[in-house]
């Protein structure tokens, strides 16, 4: 477990990557995958993989690459994706609709159950073969469904009061949609999607692109 403590978030994400990778390289009926074609699949340089794969504790063969079934497990261990993960989505609006119905959830184990919102004209209704949910009735239902997952896809204004309802139903982790910041006890992990932030971060790297990377131009606060 001391090897975990490495793992930064940065590598988190590239393993994700080797694993969509391995996936497919194991779909192909290949059985081994050297360094350098797992770089060239990740688009990632093959010293960057190997590091990153023993951090983890995979150090491969020599001269035989990793066996690719071992590999994908034991970075699905690392991921989580092990097993399956209960969730559910709250603000059935069109981005919670579109999150219960996306179909690669499903294929990574992570099994959105239940669907909820504030609005009385929408609950009673289905999306994608859940019924919407009452808000209220939200604390109740995750206490006796055992949900480690929520995902808030409310306006703002209502992004806290549904954080804290989460963690009085007893998740361990919140994917927060909301342009909002939620404030939650030190053991609730939370992951904030903010569209426009990457919508910035790639404009950003279209501009510097254009400029050469030389923003001389520009005065210093």
């Amino acid at each position: 477990m001391s090897s975990l403590r490495k793992v930064t978030e940065t590598t988190v994400r590239r393993l994700s990557i080797y694993y969509r990778v391995l996936q497919k390289v194991l779909e192909s009926g290949d059985q081994q995958i050297s360094s350098e074609q797992l770089a060239e699949l990740s688009r990632a340089s093959s010293a960057q993989v190997r590091r990153d794969l023993a951090s983890i504790g995979n150090y491969g063969v020599r001269g035989h690459g990793y066996d690719a079934e071992s590999l994908k497990d034991r970075i699905a261990a690392v991921l989580g994706v092990d097993r399956d993960w209960r969730a559910v989505v709250v603000g059935a609006g069109r981005l919670g609709s579109a999150l219960t119905s996306y179909r690669e959830f499903r294929s990574q184990r992570f099994q959105i159950i239940a669907l909820f919102d504030s609005d009385p004209s929408k609950v009673g209704l289905m999306a994608d073969g859940c019924v919407i949910r009452p808000a209220q009735e939200l604390v109740e239902y995750l206490r006796a469904e055992d949900v480690a997952i929520g995902i808030i896809t409310t306006p703002p204004s209502a992004a806290q009061g549904v954080a804290d309802a989460l963690v009085a139903g007893g998740v361990r982790g919140i994917l927060n949609f909301a342009p909002a910041t939620i404030h939650v006890p030190a053991a609730i992990r939370v992951r904030t999607v903010n569209l426009t932030f990457e919508l910035e971060g790639l404009t950003f790297a279209i501009t510097e692109e254009n400029n050469g990377g030389d923003f001389s131009g520009f005065e210093a606060a």
